[in-house]
């Protein structure tokens, strides 16, 4: 191969030159080319092995959408393949996707460490599944047999405390799959990354590298978690008020910074938030976060007890409209009212499309009396759970892969981190920058290589909305967008299914467009172009054609405006 950069090609199957066999297919399924809904496969003849299934949430212009989840048609047509799902760690973005994607027919044992195995039962248990999952507890010294495959795994520093990334054996070589990460030397948990053992498996060779890149465009090293424990230590020494803190509700090693913060203030800690409460309840179970059940607060106890001794902990740090903060920040959450003299800290950055809800957030929270803390003005209330450059290049160092596929972030991410690559020695024709459903295969081919792309299989955004999964499309997207901008009108108009004429209307509605009352003139041109269009008999589909588009000329005409156009044409 003679190209530096392996962009993804549209093809329906292979190269027609398939002399050799592969014995490595590398499918992503997703988080590749966007952020969230990570799922990759890894295929050897006839056994597939998943590495995570996440969600992500819904871009702005994805109306009613509630989640995204991974299309997994390749995968429901060979699901005698399987023969594991290992899950990396227990955020959204990794786990999400699973019980959506059981409840499709996807039936295979599951592997996860303690605390990513808790949240998992606690959804599966939601939708009904948890009995008919096979669940296994793992740990960073496990090593499982799924043959033809074997997995190991290796701890991570993320935001996440029981986090690994995952190396496989596979009959073509060794891959490593790092999942998010990043190397902190004082992570809150103590437990570092596991240096000694990547720095072995590249002694011994690895085959190839997928690496996470979403912080590749920062510079240097992500900061260590205890910056942010020493922020929220000034914080909480300068105010005398409540202290509210917004953090994802699975980020469980921030949880235990708050709480151990709060300890020293002579603070008690309550949770607002159904996520932030059922997540903290596994954790405590399982030994992962360091507070009792009972000694944290109640409602009544958060609204009663002197301010300075109440610390609060809630979800909607990305302004989530339906999440705690965000209903305090509007006045419309039952148990807490937010009163001046309150201190809110939102302990995360917007992730990108979230902004405006994020700003629009603190905009309420200062409209309350609160003083707020954030990213813009103070740094240190958050640090990623993601590496940053030097991060990623030590990882590359560490592992010296002969291949390396970028993983987790947008297309711009995943050609900077391959650039990356090459900068650390790895051969430019051996960095392999590819999307959502282009397949990289390794194995002897006939010439002489051991990497190419394979086919393209189907890996489309699958929309979760209210009960129902997938039967969202682009048209009913294209529709939500086109009723959300413009609104629309229906024209009711009956005839005589003799001659032709009109026995009632044309009655016009209009929502989102205008408002009647206010356009009574508007109205009655409009009504009057239907009555124009009704010339003689005309079938009702050939007049309904008509219609839509004499009132959409109409529309534009008018108020330079499109709304959707419904006739409703009847034959009595």
């Amino acid at each position: 191969m003679n190209q530096t950069k392996i962009a993804p090609v549209e093809t329906d199957r292979p190269p027609e030159d398939d002399a050799g066999t592969a014995q490595l297919r590398v499918i992503p399924l997703g988080g590749l080319g966007g952020i969230g809904k990570n799922m990759m496969l890894l295929e050897s003849g006839e056994s597939i092995l998943i590495i995570d299934a996440g969600l992500m949430f819904p871009d702005s212009d994805m109306h009613g959408v509630d989640v995204v989840i991974p299309e997994t048609e390749y995968l429901l047509d060979r699901l005698d393949w399987i023969r594991g799902i290992v899950l990396t760690h227990g955020h959204e973005d990794h786990i999400g996707a699973l019980p959506y994607l059981i409840d499709q027919g996807l039936d295979a044992p599951v592997y996860a460490t303690a605390l990513t195995k808790g949240l998992l039962q606690g959804k599966l248990s939601e939708h009904g599944l948890l009995a008919q999952t096979e669940l296994h507890t793992v740990t960073e010294d496990d090593v499982i047999p799924l043959e033809p495959f074997t997995v190991e795994f290796f701890h991570t520093c993320h935001s996440f405390p029981d986090s690994v990334g995952v190396t496989v054996s596979t009959p073509a070589g060794r891959v490593i799959f790092t999942s998010d990460y990043k190397f902190d030397d004082t992570p809150v948990d103590g437990k570092l990354t596991e240096v000694d053992k990547l720095e072995r498996w590249g002694d011994e060779g690895v085959l190839l590298l997928l690496a996470d890149s979403t912080n590749v465009e920062t510079e240097g090293s992500t900061p260590s978690e205890t910056k942010v424990e020493e922020t929220l230590d000034s914080i909480f020494s300068q105010v005398n008020g409540r202290v509210i803190l917004a953090t994802f509700a699975s980020n469980i090693s921030r949880v235990q910074q708050i709480i151990t913060i709060s300890r020293k203030h002579g603070r008690r800690v309550g949770m607002i938030g159904r996520s932030m409460i059922n997540n903290a309840k596994i954790a405590i179970g399982l030994g992962y976060l360091d507070i009792r059940q009972d000694e944290l607060l109640t409602a009544r106890e958060m609204e009663e007890l002197p301010s300075h001794q109440v610390t609060i902990i809630a979800t909607g740090s990305q302004g989530e409209p339906t999440s705690a903060m965000v209903r305090m920040s509007i006045g419309d959450q039952r148990q807490i009212s937010l009163r001046k003299g309150d201190t809110v800290v939102l302990s995360a950055t917007p992730i990108p499309g979230n902004e405006e809800l994020f700003n629009r957030t603190v905009d309420n929270l200062y409209r309350r009396g609160a003083r707020v803390f954030y990213h813009e003005l103070s740094d240190d209330v958050h640090v990623s759970g993601h590496g940053g450059k030097e991060d990623y290049r030590r990882m590359l160092e560490l592992v010296r892969p002969r291949y390396f596929i970028p993983v987790h972030g947008a297309y711009r991410h995943l050609v900077l981190h391959g650039e990356l690559a090459e900068e650390v020695g790895i051969a430019p024709e051996n960095v392999y920058v590819v999307e959502d459903g282009q397949v990289v295969e390794f194995g002897h081919f006939e010439d002489e290589t051991e990497a190419r792309l394979g086919e393209h299989v189907s890996a489309n955004h699958v929309f979760v909305d209210g009960l129902g999964v997938g039967d969202i499309g682009s048209v009913v997207l294209r529709d939500r967008r086109h009723l959300g901008s413009d609104g629309f009108l229906v024209c009711i108009v009956a005839l005589d299914e003799f001659d032709g004429s009109i026995l009632y209307g044309p009655e016009i509605i209009s929502r989102g467009f205008v408002y009647i009352r206010d356009n009574e003139g508007l109205i009655l041109r409009a009504e009057e172009i239907v009555r124009n269009e009704v010339k003689g008999k005309v079938a009702p589909t050939a007049l309904s054609r008509r219609v839509r588009n004499a009132l959409a000329s109409f529309c534009s005409n008018e108020m330079g405006r499109r709304p959707m156009i419904l006739p409703v044409v009847i034959q009595v």
